[in-house]
């Protein structure tokens, strides 16, 4: 069985994150409140199916899906995109494919150790 996500997950180092916001679309004002915010994350995960929800004290936000499965996801207090999304295991990592009025939209998650990383594609 691939990798156990369950637990919470403190920001600790955030590379090129003003670049990813600029992808996005998102706006001057909503990218300088988000470049201060420290988010936690954390992992519910029975098997297959997951439970990720962000906390900050700006926004919150919470997706749930099983591995394999799409899902409509609306990216609501992100970047406000409505998307098919699907979450694969490749190996221990998940790796998530949104399809949707912007593609190659996504990200990736794996640990190494104590560390829980994420890279987004915009």
């Amino acid at each position: 069985m691939p990798a156990d996500y369950s637990g919470t997950w403190d920001l600790v180092d955030n590379q090129n994150f003003e670049g990813f916001m600029v992808a996005l679309g998102i706006d001057f004002a909503t990218r300088k409140i988000a470049r201060m915010l420290k988010p936690q994350k954390v992992f519910e995960q029975d098997g297959d199916s997951f439970t990720i929800k962000t906390f900050t004290s700006f926004r919150n936000y919470s997706c749930s899906f099983k591995i394999g499965e799409e899902y409509e996801e609306i990216t609501k207090g992100l970047d406000n995109r409505k998307c098919q999304t699907t979450v694969n295991w490749d190996n221990d990592k998940l790796v998530c494919v949104q399809k949707g009025e912007k593609k190659n939209r996504g990200w990736t998650h794996w640990m190494e150790g104590d560390t829980l990383y994420l890279v987004s594609q915009t």
